[in-house]
């Protein structure tokens, strides 16, 4: 049997027309992504976006609609497993207070760090945010199918 990794990611979109982008940086990687994450063993795909959002963010969201599937063959970055993402576009449904920047990968210096792990957000205008911008083939898909809804 092989393994899967399930995960499943919010495209969110502020009153701006700005797009929530995480950038990321554990075991010496560091790459861009949508906030989300992977699928815990009993859950369902929604649940699991809404619980990410809480434990990313520390903000509820609604899903809107469903935006992209992964359609082929991703092996994961950090193992063996392969990846199949699953994409949403998501509203908020309760005040956004995380910290953001607009500098790439500005760290919050006074941030408690578990597992090496490092994260900064920032809100990045539609019309800016290039698939290029984003580390992964399957999030660069899933930005322009959403573009696509867009028009």
């Amino acid at each position: 049997m092989f393994p899967f990794n399930v995960r499943v990611y919010g495209i969110l979109i502020n009153e701006k027309e700005e797009v929530l982008i995480s950038d990321e940086r554990t075991e010496n990687v560091s790459f861009t992504k949508f906030p989300g994450g992977g699928l815990e063993y009993g859950e369902g795909l929604l649940e699991a976006l809404i619980r990410e959002y809480q434990e990313e963010c520390a903000f509820d969201i609604n899903v809107v609609k469903h935006i992209y599937t992964t359609d082929f063959y991703e092996k994961s970055s950090f193992n063996d497993s392969q990846i199949i993402s699953i994409y949403y576009q998501v509203k908020n449904t309760s005040a956004i207070q995380i910290r953001t920047t607009t500098k790439a990968f500005d760290f919050d210096p006074n941030e408690i760090v578990e597992d090496n792990k490092r994260q900064s957000f920032r809100w990045v205008p539609v019309p800016v945010l290039r698939t290029a911008d984003l580390t992964f083939k399957t999030d660069q898909v899933a930005w322009t199918e959403f573009l696509k809804t867009l028009k």
